[in-house]
């Protein structure tokens, strides 16, 4: 079956973490694509869980981050498969057929990188200020 590197791009630029692109060249019997999937619905629960103890749940945290992490992953296998010669996409992808991918998949090499890169800074961003947030509220009260 020809697999085309367009919409394996698509989907894990479109649609990041949720083992689409995963399961598009591999099929159901992905292990990687089942573990971006469950690790992004953890991530999602750990937002939940993070959004309703006011960002101080250490269990939160974690599951968001692991979230994160496959959101991440996603966009840089996307970035790595993006850019693979066609020749080695088709040898390892496609028995039958030549691949001749184009301007499309470029661009969405490219905002797969600017979504990867934005995503990771804000989430440093975030983490950073809530971590020195929570060391602030800890001298104030062995201040006291």
């Amino acid at each position: 079956m020809k697999r085309s590197k367009l919409i394996f791009c698509a989907l894990g630029l479109f649609f990041p973490g949720t083992g689409l692109n995963c399961f598009y060249l591999l099929g159901i019997k992905s292990f990687w694509a089942w573990a971006q999937l469950f690790s992004l619905i953890g991530g999602i629960g750990g937002w939940l869980i993070l959004k309703n103890a006011h960002f101080h749940s250490a269990p939160g945290w974690i599951m968001i981050t692991l979230g994160f992490i496959v959101m991440e992953a996603s966009w840089l296998t996307t970035i790595a498969l993006g850019l693979r010669a066609d020749e080695k996409w088709d040898a390892q992808f496609n028995s039958a057929g030549k691949t001749q991918s184009g301007w499309p998949v470029v661009l969405t090499v490219i905002f797969s990188l600017v979504l990867g890169a934005g995503v990771m800074m804000t989430f440093f961003a975030i983490s950073f200020e809530q971590f020195f947030i929570s060391q602030i509220g800890e001298a104030r009260k062995l201040s006291q």
